[in-house]
C-alpha cells in the first residue's frame, strides 16, 4: 500500500468514525435537553404535558403572623401537534382543573374533592385554544405561545371559598433558551403576559395586565437528568380595576427522562416577598410526553 493510499484510507476511516461519533452524540440527547418549552414539535408529532401545582400558605401580606391554612391545587393538561413541515407552528388546547380548601384544613385535603362544611371547592375551571409559533425562522429557540382562556366557573367565590378567576384571559408567553458549549448548562427564560378582562365586579383580576418574567438555569450531570434553579417575579398592573399585586418566588427542581418519550419534572418554589399576595410555597409535579 502506497503512503498516499494509506493516508487516504486513514482519513476516510477517521471521518467515518467522527461522523458516527457525532451521530451517536446527537442521538444520545434526550427530550429534556432538546425540547425546552421554546422548541416546537414537528408535523405528525404530539407534545402532551400534565402539570400539577399545589400552593399552600399560612402567611400573607394582608395580615401579620400566622393565618389559617389555605391550599390551592391546579392540574393542567396541555396538548399540541405540529402543523406544516418546518416546525414553526403548533396548535393545541389547555384544560385547567382546580381544587381549593380553606379554614386551616390540611394541604392534602385538596385531593378529597369533598366540599366539606363550605371549606372546599373543585371543578374544571377553564379551557383555552392555544397556538405556539416561531416568529423568526432562523431563531428556532425563540417561540411564542398564545392562548385564550375561557372561564367555566359560575362564581369566583362561594361561601368564602375562591375557585378561579371569572373572566377571560389572553395569555402570551415568550420563550427563549440557550445551551452553553458542552451541553452541560442551559439557560431558559420566559416572559408571561396575561390580559384579564370582563366585568370588574366578577373578578379581582378583570381589567388588569399581569407580567411574569422568569429565569431557569439547568445543569445536566447526564443527558437524562438535570437539576435546576429558578427565579420568578409577577407584577399585576391596574387597567381599571383599582387592584395591583406583585410577588417574587425562588426555587429549584429536577427533571428525569423516564423513557425515550416520557419525562418527569419536580419543582419547588417559595414566595419570598410580595404585595397584596399570599406568602406560601408551591410543590409541583409534571409529566411530559413527546410522541
Amino acid at each position: 500500500m502506497s503512503i498516499l493510499t494509506r493516508d487516504l484510507f486513514l482519513a476516510v476511516a477517521f471521518c467515518a468514525l467522527f461522523k458516527g461519533y457525532s451521530q451517536d452524540s446527537l442521538q444520545q440527547k434526550s427530550n429534556i435537553q432538546q425540547y425546552t418549552p421554546s422548541k416546537l414539535v414537528g408535523k405528525g408529532q404530539y407534545d402532551i404535558k400534565w402539570f400539577n401545582n399545589l400552593y399552600t400558605q399560612t402567611e400573607s401580606t394582608f395580615t401579620e403572623g400566622k393565618e389559617p391554612r389555605q391550599t390551592f391545587f391546579t392540574s393542567t393538561i396541555e396538548g399540541y401537534t405540529g402543523v406544516g413541515t418546518n416546525k414553526r407552528w403548533n396548535v393545541g388546547a389547555i384544560l385547567e382543573f382546580r381544587s381549593n380548601v380553606v379554614g386551616d384544613r390540611s394541604a392534602l385535603d385538596v385531593f378529597k374533592f369533598d366540599g366539606e362544611n363550605n371549606t372546599a371547592r373543585s371543578g374544571l375551571t377553564s379551557i383555552a385554544p392555544s397556538v405556539k409559533f416561531v416568529p423568526i425562522a432562523s431563531v428556532s429557540n425563540f417561540s411564542v405561545q398564545s392562548s385564550f382562556f375561557i372561564p367555566l366557573v359560575d362564581n369566583e367565590t362561594e361561601n368564602g371559598v375562591f375557585l378561579d378567576q371569572k373572566g377571560y384571559i389572553w395569555q402570551n408567553r415568550f420563550f427563549y433558551d440557550y445551551t452553553f458549549p458542552g451541553d452541560k448548562w442551559q439557560l431558559f427564560s420566559e416572559i408571561n403576559s396575561e390580559l384579564s378582562f370582563g366585568d370588574k365586579d366578577e373578578s379581582f383580576a378583570n381589567n388588569s395586565l399581569n407580567l411574569s418574567p422568569g429565569l431557569f438555569l439547568s445543569y445536566f450531570p447526564s443527558s437524562k437528568f438535570t437539576i435546576l434553579a429558578l427565579a420568578q417575579h409577577s407584577q399585576r398592573l391596574d387597567l381599571g380595576n383599582n387592584f395591583t399585586q406583585d410577588f417574587t418566588a425562588l426555587g429549584g427542581g429536577a427533571k428525569y427522562q423516564l423513557t425515550n418519550a416520557l419525562n418527569l419534572e419536580l419543582l419547588y418554589t417559595n414566595f419570598v416577598r410580595g404585595n397584596n399576595t399570599g406568602l406560601g410555597q408551591t410543590f409541583n409535579l409534571g409529566l411530559r410526553g413527546i410522541f
